[in-house]
């Protein structure tokens, strides 16, 4: 096979499939590791994909929210580093914190999943997250007013206005994207003063990235990068993205998705991996 017809076949499969890594390659080509690497590296040099740790995701150059009416339950499929994400994130919780989780498809996975050994208040400004967390005699459950959008949540003054009556332990939070020049964006700017008073409002501000929404713009900036205290992300994370966070001063933990147990391993002052066992997506427009 020629290495046009390769390269062309590997976009394809990138295309078809959302993502693809080196080992793939290997298989479906029959070729070596280098060799795969070569392949990625020359088609991201062209601008034809962005590669990440082990493979290669394919290029946007805007990120993009859920459809209109989409909520955060409403996922086809459970994302393995999705939920590996949300796992570490439960494993920063303490018994009697308040905190505040995003109404993304990541922290309704938070939500889901809040240890019955754990007392905590939680703060949402989602209907749908309320109504998850709600059955759960350990979490008392504070909702954020105002006028509701299409999928059950509040952004407007009256949520700002109550957000900055509050102080948090920890706000866990994510966005149609982020990078390491633009910092977290989202598709409508109505949301950023709401998001910049929960971060306000918060001791510790904690981003869940999977690494689909990592190294990409979306339309408006919410705020730079470093007013994450710590970003958790899985072990598809570019290396130059990676390394620019931490330079940032950030805190990355990198999850690996499929893995039984838990290994924290440091990596780097400011980074550290991690293996969490995980079973199987994102945003709305305007939420983080």
């Amino acid at each position: 096979m020629l290495l046009e017809e390769r390269h062309e076949k590997i976009l394809q499969l990138l295309e078809e499939r959302g993502s693809i890594s080196t080992s793939l390659i290997q298989l479906k080509f029959k070729v070596g590791y280098d060799t795969a690497k070569r392949d990625l590296r020359m088609l991201e040099e062209q601008k034809k994909l962005k590669r990440t740790h082990g493979g290669a995701l394919p290029l946007r150059y805007v990120a993009a929210g859920k459809p209109a009416g989409v909520t955060c339950r409403d996922f086809g499929e459970i994302k393995p580093n999705y939920l590996a994400v949300a796992e570490q994130a439960l494993s920063m919780l303490h018994d009697g914190e308040v905190i505040f989780i995003t109404a993304a498809t990541v922290g309704y996975f938070m939500a889901q999943r809040i240890p019955d050994h754990l007392h905590l208040r939680v703060v949402t400004n989602s209907i749908v997250m309320a109504e998850e967390l709600r059955s759960k005699p350990n979490v008392s459950v504070i909702l954020i007013g105002g006028e509701m959008d299409g999928k059950g949540n509040c952004y407007d003054a009256f949520a700002v206005e109550m957000i900055g009556k509050l102080r948090f332990d920890t706000c866990f939070l994510t966005s149609a994207a982020i990078s390491p020049d633009f910092g977290l964006s989202i598709q409508k700017s109505g949301a950023i003063p709401f998001w910049n008073a929960v971060l306000n409002a918060s001791r510790k501000a904690v981003g869940l990235y999977p690494t689909e929404k990592i190294g990409f713009d979306s339309i408006v900036k919410i705020c730079p990068a470093n007013r994450l205290h710590v970003l958790i992300t899985d072990d598809n994370i570019a290396e130059a993205d990676l390394s620019a966070f931490i330079e940032q001063g950030i805190e990355v933990i990198v999850t690996t998705p499929e893995k039984n147990g838990t290994d924290d391993t440091s990596m780097d002052d400011n980074v550290n991996e991690t293996d969490s066992s995980a079973d199987g997506s994102d945003m709305n427009e305007s939420k983080i």
